[in-house]
């Protein structure tokens, strides 16, 4: 089966708030009018979608300075870059480079994507390829607008590719929070009934049904805990979680570590993975450097990054040695070390070398049972059946005795849920890029924050500022109260 590492062959004029992104070299002499003729334009053309989210300054490194620095698990070391330990301390402002990274390389992938949606409908194929295509760059459109929106609130939408220095879209105004959602969801579903499912994908990497009805799950979930939810939000992440479930396509890998598996990467050897970011098997192709940012330099790695010492030291449970060995250490090469994150493995990465076949997950089953679970207890906090997600992933990592499984009985109130569910998704997604948004979705930010990094978080750090180079760029667009 192919697999999905072709680089992009063709520029769609890309939104970055500034006339000078538009004016940087094209990729090719590729264009529109004469690009999008064939299915095989429209398959290279979304393969450059995909692409976009492979670079260091994105989904190969900035997702988890994003999502887990502003967390309770990463640390950055002193001698970092001093964006990273802003980040990691809460000291953030708008003239923070990896905040501005997140913002343009989102709507990077938003304009490559648009480009798809506008120009494939023209070509002469199959209905069902082309809207599996389409499917998929709304998909890839849908997770970056959800990213931007978890991350600034109101963000501008740009819908339509720009076509010259004129367009009104080269200098939008924000839309509210709620319209992104709105727009987030609407992407999804179409994805959802177009994209193929896993089982009849046979590129590699492309997006599946299953990952539009999970994506689904994790908007509604968020959008719950926001000042505009939908009454029906909640019903409606389990009506997704359970589409996954019931489809069933996915399942959990035996074994924690088979999860992580670079020889188990794509289905149907790997039953887990619902989405990722795909990164190569060989140095032609993009590889991923997390494993030299996360090892120690005892084997030649860079130790940018250490584990948060209370994730090593009080995160894991006795009895929950299976996810711990795994996903953090203390030793290396036979020495002990400065605990470390540990669970990005490959034994063909080349110590010293930014190379590895590590694929960013986005999406997988585990994640999928325990947002279940999550969306029963909102539904109904009495049900006993919204324990089975949680449990069917404590018991995989051996937890099967009663007393080490949830129930009524050790577990009776929503909120008691809602405490082990926290604890329960560290140690099962350490640094998988969801601690941020799960501690602020489940109302715990602020407490985390406190209690381990004896940081006090003030009510508009739960947003990110608007970089200060879109602002100057960009008259149209406000800062972020606070800010």
């Amino acid at each position: 089966m192919k697999k999905i590492f072709i680089a992009l062959a063709l520029v769609p004029l890309f939104f970055a708030s500034c006339k000078k992104a538009l004016e940087e070299k094209p990729y090719s002499v590729l264009t529109p009018v004469n690009f999008y003729k064939t299915a095989a334009d429209a398959q290279l053309a979304i393969n450059g979608v995909l692409s976009q989210l492979q670079p260091q300054a994105y989904y190969q490194r900035t997702i988890y300075l994003i999502t887990e620095l502003t967390g309770d698990g990463l640390v950055p070391l002193l001698t970092q870059n001093q964006e990273r330990i802003d980040l990691y301390k809460l000291q953030y402002t708008a003239s923070n480079i990896e905040i501005q990274n997140w913002w343009q390389n989102s709507y990077k992938l938003i304009s490559r994507a648009n480009d798809v949606i506008a120009n494939v409908p023209g070509i002469n194929m199959d209905d069902a390829p082309k809207n599996n295509i389409i499917g998929n760059a709304m998909f890839l459109r849908a997770m970056a607008y959800f990213d931007l929106v978890r991350s600034f609130g109101d963000v501008p939408i740009v819908l339509k590719p720009i076509q010259s220095l004129e367009d009104p879209n080269l200098y939008p105004d924000k839309s509210p929070a709620a319209k992104v959602y709105e727009q987030i969801i609407s992407d999804l579903k179409f994805a959802e009934a177009n994209c193929y499912a896993e089982n009849k994908i046979s590129i590699k990497g492309m997006v599946s049904t299953g990952a539009a009805s999970a994506m689904l799950a994790r908007v509604y979930l968020q959008r719950s805990s926001t000042t505009f939810a939908d009454v029906n939000d909640s019903q409606n992440a389990l009506a997704s979680c359970n589409k996954v479930i019931n489809s069933g396509i996915y399942k959990l890998m035996n074994n924690y570590s088979d999860v992580f598996n670079c020889d188990l990467k794509y289905f149907p050897t790997q039953t887990e993975h619902i989405f990722d970011v795909q990164f190569g098997d060989d140095n032609s192709t993009t590889q991923n450097i997390i494993i030299r940012m996360f090892s120690p330099a005892i084997v030649k790695g860079s130790g940018s990054f250490v584990a948060n010492l209370n994730l090593f030291n009080n995160t894991y449970t006795k009895d929950d040695v299976i996810r711990k060995n795994w996903n953090v250490s203390n030793t290396a090469a036979n020495t002990t070390v400065t605990p470390y994150i540990s669970k990005f493995k490959d034994p063909k990465w080349v110590a010293g070398t930014n190379n590895s076949r590590v694929n960013w997950i986005v999406l997988r089953y585990a994640d999928v049972l325990m947002m279940q679970s999550e969306a029963m207890n909102m539904v109904n906090p009495a049900d006993p059946a919204k324990f089975n997600g949680l449990n069917a992933v404590r018991a995989r990592a051996g937890l099967t005795l009663p007393t080490q499984q949830l129930s009524l009985a050790n577990t009776p109130t929503s909120a008691a849920f809602v405490d082990s569910l926290v604890k329960d998704r560290s140690r099962e997604l350490c640094i998988e890029g969801h601690r941020r948004w799960d501690l602020i979705r489940l109302g715990k930010y602020k407490e985390v924050e406190k209690a381990v990094n004896n940081v006090t978080v003030q009510d508009f750090q739960l947003l990110f500022p608007i970089p200060s180079s879109e602002l100057d760029a960009n008259k149209k667009l406000k800062q972020n109260t606070g800010y």
